[in-house]
C-alpha cells in the first residue's frame, strides 16, 4: 500500500526484454534500507525490487503491466515518480493507493492558473463513474484532488486538477504536455462502492 506522496524521482538507466521487461532505475534512496523483494511504486505501478546497488535498483515489468500503463513509460531515460511502501505508523498524507493502475488517461489541456498548473485529463469511459469533484485520484503515482469533472458524449470524462508549485517541482507532473499519457488509479473507496452497487442491482 502507498499514499501517493512522492519521495523521489528515479530515472531508467537501462531497459531490456528478458521474457519480461527488465529495468534498472537510478534513485536517491538509501538503498541499504530497501530489502530485495520490497515494493516501490514507479509512476503509480507497484513493482518489486529484484536487485540493488548504492543508488539503483532493478525491477521486472510483466507484459500485463506494460499493456496496462502509459505508452513509452518503461524506456531508457524516462523519469519516474517513486514512492516506497507505506509502513505502519507512517503519516497518511495523501490517500490509500494500491499501486495498481486502473487505466491510462491523456492530458487534454494545460494552462497556468496563478502559480499553479491547471490540467484537464481525459479518462476512459470505464473509469468515468469513479471520478467525482473533491474525490481523490492518483495520476502517475501522485495523490491528487479532482477539482471538476465533465462527462463527455462518448462516455469518457474530462476532469480538472490544480498542481501547486511544490507538487510539480517534486514530481514529474510539471513535464506533462497535452497529448501525453498518464497512469490513473481511482480511489479504492469509489471502487468498492461501485462494486457494492453493482452487486445490489444484480440481487434485486
Amino acid at each position: 500500500m502507498f499514499t501517493g506522496i512522492i519521495t523521489d524521482i528515479g530515472t531508467i538507466e537501462h531497459a531490456e526484454q528478458r521474457g519480461d521487461l527488465h529495468a534498472r532505475i537510478r534513485c536517491q534512496y538509501d538503498m541499504a534500507s530497501v530489502a530485495i523483494g520490497a515494493s516501490i511504486a514507479c509512476s503509480g505501478a507497484c513493482l518489486t525490487v529484484t536487485s540493488k546497488g548504492d543508488d539503483w535498483f532493478t525491477v521486472d515489468i510483466s507484459a500485463e503491466t506494460v499493456s496496462k500503463t502509459a505508452a513509452n513509460r518503461w524506456v531508457q531515460g524516462k523519469r519516474l515518480n517513486l514512492e516506497r511502501a507505506l509502513k505502519i505508523g507512517d503519516e497518511l498524507g495523501g490517500h490509500i493507493v494500491t499501486g495498481h493502475v486502473d487505466g491510462v488517461g491523456t492530458v487534454a489541456a494545460r494552462e497556468a492558473e496563478g502559480d499553479s498548473i491547471r490540467f484537464t485529463i481525459a479518462a476512459p469511459a470505464a473509469l468515468a463513474p469513479y471520478i467525482a469533484a473533491k474525490g481523490s485520484i492518483t495520476v502517475d503515482g501522485v495523490s491528487l484532488t479532482v477539482n471538476s469533472h465533465a462527462d463527455q458524449s462518448d462516455g469518457t470524462v474530462h476532469f480538472g486538477l490544480n498542481i501547486i508549485p511544490h507538487t510539480w517541482e517534486m514530481t514529474t507532473l510539471g513535464e506533462l504536455q497535452p497529448g501525453d499519457p498518464v497512469n490513473l488509479e481511482i480511489d479504492v473507496l469509489a471502487r468498492y462502492l461501485m462494486r457494492m452497487n453493482e452487486a445490489k442491482s444484480l440481487s434485486m
